[in-house]
């Protein structure tokens, strides 16, 4: 079967890409001679943009294409120049701040449903890496000249297309740090502006507090009374199971639950989708529709990640 698309052989960069991440750190790191970086983290989608000769594809963080699920996206990027890979993360303002629950409702969206949510939830891509550029790959550039060609690129076109506002200065980053979760914005992203661009842990993620936002996409055990919970994380697209949740936690799920479809959409007869628990066992789950957020805590081990859930934060 021929492709949809046939890239020219120059393209420096198709997909899958494997995407540089970050570790998360208790308090801002020591520059230690280095010079550093600030960006606020917006709790989106994470998604790679491939502008080819004559198509534009994105790319989850998992390597799964999901071009389909933002189409205002990608017609945006329609402008870009041909050899063009950006990497960063959508985002859905409702009511002034970022809307976790809204961008994972986008990227869950089969065909029929992607055009009408991009009209009723309109994403925004906040850019924070430049990749490649015309027939060059970038990634082994400090991030100073990335940064600079990243701004320099998107400057003429604005939203949807922008890049995410950055400061080397510890002072104004402290600002932001303390003023931007009235946003939605949970921390900063902190890199050093020497580095190349790598796969692996190689930045720092500083969040305010040891909580965070999760979609339930599932359950695990009783539709109406769950063991556990097949979540989604902010820039990650691969689900989690949660540990065993509370019994009070339970309670308030399980209400939820009721008033909610099964799936998000009809589906053909196959095997149960499947996430992976804190050891890296594959787990059945129930699909429900991504209503509901939640409020998680991931404590780690030298081992395992655990995932628990707090509590509700009820539906979008």
């Amino acid at each position: 079967m021929t492709p949809h698309w046939d890239p020219p052989s120059r393209l420096p960069l198709l997909p899958p890409v494997e995407v540089a991440l970050a570790r998360p750190v208790q308090a801002f790191p020591d520059p230690a001679g280095r010079r550093l970086a600030y960006e606020p983290k917006f709790d989106g989608h994470r998604v790679l943009i491939f502008r080819t000769e004559d198509d534009v594809l994105l790319q989850a963080r998992s390597g799964r294409i999901v071009t389909t699920a933002f189409p205002d996206l990608r017609d945006a990027a329609e402008r870009l120049p041909a050899g063009t890979v950006l990497d960063g993360e959508v985002v859905v303002w409702t009511g002034g701040r970022t809307d976790f629950a809204a961008v994972q409702k986008r990227a869950a969206a089969t065909r029929a449903r992607a055009a009408r949510l991009a009209r009723q939830l309109p994403a925004s891509y906040a850019a924070f890496d430049l990749l490649a550029a015309g027939d060059q790959d970038l990634r082994p550039l400090a991030y100073e000249r990335r940064r600079a060609r990243l701004v320099a690129l998107l400057e003429p076109y604005g939203p949807p297309l922008q890049p995410v506002p950055m400061t080397t200065d510890p002072e104004l980053a402290a600002t932001w740090y303390d003023t931007l979760p009235g946003i939605g914005v949970e921390g900063l992203v902190i890199k050093s502006l020497g580095q190349p661009y790598r796969a692996g842990r190689h930045w720092w993620k500083l969040r305010h507090s040891e909580t965070r936002e999760a979609v339930v996409i599932g359950v695990v055990g009783p539709r109406h009374h769950p063991r556990s919970l097949a979540l989604v994380l902010p820039g990650d697209d691969d689900p989690v199971v949660s540990t065993p949740l509370s019994p009070a936690v339970r309670a308030q799920i399980s209400a939820a639950l009721r008033g909610l479809p099964a799936a998000p959409e009809p589906t053909a007869a196959g095997p149960a989708p499947t996430a992976k628990d804190m050891v890296g066992t594959e787990i059945s789950y129930r699909p429900v529709t991504p209503e509901l957020t939640v409020e998680v805590r991931q404590d780690s081990t030298a081992r395992h990640a655990a995932t628990t859930v707090v509590r509700l934060r009820g539906p979008e």
